[in-house]
């Protein structure tokens, strides 16, 4: 009966091979092991020998087929086992055995049956080596055990991997139709850590025909990919393990960014590729190929997708180029890119043009007409003196200055100053660019032009001593100009009492000293000295205190009563004079009348007059809690009606956001909100809300609104209404040109009208400049900025001053630059600086010049030429904000008016400022007042409008002062007769009508 069933195993065998055919193995699975693979036997051990059974056949192929069957199922108690040799790993830590089987169902088999079972187990045992065994799988050790001992002791020895059971099993009749049912089942073993490894199975009562037995792991094969080659490798232990690999570029690449890596899984799978390789330069990828470049065509970055043409003026001759050689007079600098085209030097500039003031000279030129292919073109001067006589020319010295500067020019016009009079000179014009030092055998381009200075006044004298001081008496003595400009004829004093200086006295004096008389004991003064050569006067000196010796008498002090007096006496007249003209209310046109920080202290609320019905401000600072001024001008917010939606920028104390704001029975609004970072000290704090005490005293439509302040909650935040456009600058160089004239002056009209409620409520801006004012969605401008005393000190604008602190020397009136006199007067100045601004769209005022050049310049008279397509109307309102005397400019309910007029009137703004008049704009010319000129030459007229004052000439006609003689002889009761009430108007031309008098009289004379 068993030989019965042998039988039927064998012929289950023979049957089932139609079921295996061939299969191929996944490129990622490397055999250990394949049952079916070996020629001869296999040689494994079977316990006990009649157990399990080698048979061996071969398929239609005639190649050898090892099978292992048992089915000693007429017996009880079975216990087979079948051991395999010794199986080396080959480094895997996790290898599989994949076993194809049949199993004869228990059911089908016959009555008794002594045991029967549908599964088998298999077992696993780790060693270094191959351990040398007996014939019958037992371990002869020489310890004397019995068989049975020792065959216990080595499958004590083996773990238990699982145990095998059939998803199908055959019966008798599968047998009869000859239809075979082949199981296949798949095991891991691991983290294997020995070279190797034995296999056995153990039958315990099954009937079962083991068809073939494959050991093997996985790995990842050898990849290319990206032109990154990556290794075979084989994978980690654990089940989830990535193990990193390395690749390296084949095939003429390079590592782009980062060398390439990819991940190898358990499954054999590469995954997670990272970095990648391109081909090196001077090829390009061709289908997964580096294929070198095409003569005339070259790659010299790694990021470039392909070859490509050489660019203008470049070759490459050879394959595999990774830059183009430009051609002959062709150049390329290190920070040009690879395909910009190769340049060559400009030609010389164009339609150079001089314009001679006495001993100075702006020089203006067009681009040239060749730019060699690039933007970066600079001009350099080169300024020669022509010699006397025909002696050659000598280079200018040191002395001569050029603004802004001499070499490097990005503007195409330049001032020269500091030139001799009446001297010849020679100015070569250069235009350069990025490749002209690299054009050594190109000849330089010149464009020349030939000047002549004219007879010029003497530069102002520098330094002014003080020697023997008396009770009413100074000595002073100066030295001569740094730049007489010819020979000195005489130096005029100018002196008066510190802050009486709408009185003064001059005096002359043909030596450089002189001793000035008649002064007052114990007073302070104000000297000023300035030369005179033919060519009429020089500017003053700057102003130099001196003090005379004290001495007080009781004569003296009825002299002061009687002085304090007429003080009180001046100072009623002035304020009914005040109270005059605001109910006679405001009319257009400049009175340019005296703008005094005496003016506005009577808006000060601390024992200071106020003018009934007009708001005042109060400086925060005279609050001795400066939390009570926050809370008396700014209204606290709860921090929940306050929503952060982004961050807009940065400020001083912290960052700058915007969001809605909902508070209770309002409308909900979009605001700015300024936050004060963590950590700072009680002073920041104050620091922080000071702007908020100031702005809060603010309600105009042209001034940034606060909402309100959060001091109860942190972060501490100040609310401010949002301005969609940010700050003007940036919004007219984002748009530039996109603005009509009209809409321009709408924009300056909004930020004078505000800063004209500031002058009203005595409020001194300090800092009005374009970055600093906001601009709104409907293009409404708004002031913004109240902190100056805090933010100057951090302002990228801002320079050093002799007497310490930072200004911004660009924007800054002169007075207010040499002595921190801060006045509505200098808010005007400033706001000229802005109205260049905006119709220039936002340019840098004096370009590239540094702020010492700027002080200089402006104290010798040099003014902003007029913007491109700008109104004359408009420059000439700069020109008189630019005035050097503060009590000459305008006053900002006066600019209103006149941009009111403008607005009504567009066809006043079609008048542009050609070039030819900016020229001669650059320089502010000298009053007739200042020189020696006499009046003889001029008319009514002409003298009403050299001091600005043209539009009482027909009203100085018809009341018969037609001559220069009878104007002299007027007084201000006169010119109320003739109709001139404003009272600025008539201290302008009284000031004038008494400088002519010094002058016709040629002496001393006391103003």
């Amino acid at each position: 009966m068993q030989a019965r069933w042998r039988g039927c195993g064998i012929r289950l065998l023979v049957w089932s091979l139609a079921f295996l055919g061939s299969w191929c193995i996944p490129p990622n699975e490397v055999n250990l092991l394949d049952s079916r693979s070996v020629m001869g036997d296999l040689g494994w051990v079977a316990y006990p020998k009649n157990g399990w059974e080698e048979i061996g056949e071969v398929d239609e192929d005639y190649a050898p087929i090892h099978t292992y069957q048992v089915c000693r199922v007429m017996e009880q108690n079975q216990n087979n086992w079948l051991y395999t040799n010794w199986i080396l790993t080959e480094g895997a830590q996790r290898v599989y055995i994949e076993l194809k089987f049949t199993l004869r169902d228990c059911n089908s088999l016959p009555g008794g049956v002594g045991t029967c079972k549908e599964t088998f187990n298999m077992y696993y045992y780790e060693t270094d080596g191959d351990e040398e065994e007996g014939e019958d799988g037992g371990m002869r050790d020489g310890t004397g055990m019995t068989e049975e001992e020792e065959r216990v002791l080595k499958e004590n020895r083996y773990i238990k991997v699982d145990t095998i059971a059939a998803d199908e099993s055959f019966t008798e009749l599968d047998l009869g139709d000859r239809v075979m049912k082949l199981n296949t089942e798949v095991r891991d073993l691991g983290p294997l850590t020995h070279k190797g490894f034995y296999l056995a199975f153990q039958d315990l009562g099954a009937c079962i025909a083991l068809v073939s037995v494959r050991v093997f792991y996985k790995r990842c094969p050898l990849l290319v990919k990206s032109l990154a080659e990556f290794p075979d490798t084989i994978p980690g232990s654990e089940a989830s393990q990535l193990v990193e690999v390395a690749g390296h570029c084949v095939n003429n690449s390079l590592p782009l960014y980062e060398p390439p890596r990819m991940h190898c899984s358990t499954e054999g799978e590469w995954l997670v590729p990272i970095g990648k390789c391109v081909c090196k330069p001077g090829y390009e990828d061709i289908s997964g190929a580096c294929q070198v470049c095409k003569v005339g065509f070259y790659r010299s970055l790694l990021e470039s997708t392909g070859c490509s043409k050489c660019p203008p003026h470049s070759v490459a001759r050879q394959t595999g180029a990774t830059v183009c050689t430009c051609e002959d007079g062709y150049y390329k600098i290190e920070s040009d890119p690879s395909n910009m085209a190769c340049t060559r030097p400009p030609s010389a500039p164009r339609n150079a043009i001089s314009n001679v003031n006495e001993t100075s000279v702006f020089l203006e030129w067009s681009i040239p007409l060749e730019t060699g292919g690039r933007k970066d073109i600079r001009y350099n001067i080169l300024c020669r003196q022509v010699l006397p006589e025909g002696r050659g020319l000598d280079e200018c010295g040191p002395n001569v200055r050029f603004l802004p500067r001499r070499v490097g020019l990005s503007n195409t016009s330049v001032m020269v100053a500091d030139l001799q009079s009446h001297t010849n000179y020679s100015f070569l014009l250069e235009a350069v660019n990025g490749v002209s030092e690299l054009a050594k055998d190109h000849p330089k381009q010149y464009v020349s032009l030939n000047v002549t200075t004219n007879q010029a006044a003497p530069s102002p004298v520098s330094v002014v001593r003080k020697g023997h001081t008396g009770k009413s008496s100074i000595a002073l003595s100066w030295a001569e100009p740094d730049r007489p400009n010819g020979i000195i004829l005489e130096y005029e004093i100018k002196y008066f009492e510190k802050e009486q200086d709408s009185s003064y006295t001059i005096i002359k004096s043909k030596d450089t000293e002189m001793v000035v008389e008649g002064l007052k004991p114990s007073s302070v003064y104000i000297f000023q000295v300035r030369a005179r050569t033919s060519a009429g006067y020089g500017a003053f000196s700057r102003r130099f205190e001196f003090q005379t010796s004290p001495y007080l008498t009781a004569t003296s002090e009825r002299a002061q009563a009687s002085i304090i007096a007429v003080a009180i006496t001046l100072a009623l007249v002035l304020l009914a004079v005040v109270a005059g003209f605001l109910l006679s209310g405001r009319r257009c046109g400049y009175s340019k009348a005296k703008q005094d920080p005496e003016e506005e202290k009577m808006h000060f609320h601390n024992g200071h007059i106020k003018f009934p019905g007009v708001r005042t401000y109060i400086d925060p600072l005279t609050y001795e809690d400066p939390n009570q001024a926050v809370h008396e001008f700014a209204q606290e917010i709860d921090v929940s009606s306050i929503s952060i939606e982004r961050i807009i920028g940065a400020g001083e104390f912290g960052e700058v956001c915007c969001g809605p704001l909902r508070l209770p029975g309002k409308r909900e609004i979009q605001v700015a909100i300024k936050t004060l970072k963590a950590g700072y000290t009680e002073q920041q704090r104050r620091d922080f809300l000071w702007e908020a005490s100031i702005m809060g005293q603010f309600n105009h439509p042209n001034i940034i609104r606060l909402e309100g302040v959060v001091t109860k909650s942190k972060p501490v935040m100040i609310i401010t209404e949002y301005m969609e456009n940010g700050s003007l600058d940036t919004f007219l160089k984002k748009n530039d040109g996109q603005f009509t004239v009209i809409q321009l002056v709408g924009m300056l009209r909004g930020i004078a009208s505000g800063m004209r409620y500031l002058s009203d409520m005595g409020y001194v801006h300090r800092d009005l400049a374009a970055r600093n004012i906001l601009v709104n969605g409907i293009l409404v401008c708004k002031v913004s900025d109240f902190g100056l005393s805090r933010v100057l000190e951090d302002d990228p604008e801002a320079a050093y001053t002799t007497r310490g602190g930072k200004i911004p020397i660009r924007w800054t009136a002169p007075e207010a630059i040499a002595y921190r006199k801060f006045t509505s007067a200098s808010d005007v100045w400033s706001y000229g600086i802005v109205m260049w601004e905006v119709m220039s769209y936002g340019e840098r005022p004096y370009w590239e010049m540094s702020n010492q050049d700027v002080i200089k310049a402006v104290e010798e008279s040099y003014r902003l030429p007029g913007p491109m397509d700008c109104p004359e109307a408009l420059y000439h309102l700069m020109m008189d904000c630019w005035q050097h005397e503060r009590t000459n400019r305008p006053k900002f309910d006066e600019i209103v008016c006149l941009l009111d007029k403008l607005i009504r009137n567009p066809s006043s703004l079609k008048k542009l400022v050609n070039s030819s008049h900016r020229v001669s704009n650059l320089l502010v010319e000298h009053t007739t007042a200042d020189g020696d000129c006499g009046t003889q030459s001029q008319t009514v007229g002409e003298w009403l409008d050299s001091i600005k004052m043209g539009r009482y000439t027909e009203l100085f006609m018809e009341a018969g002062y037609s001559s220069m003689e009878t104007v002299t002889q007027m007084t201000s009761e006169d010119l109320r007769r003739v109709g001139v009430n404003l009272a600025g108007h008539q201290k302008k031309i009284i000031t004038s009508i008494q400088e002519m008098r010094v002058h016709m009289n040629n002496s001393t004379v006391k103003i």
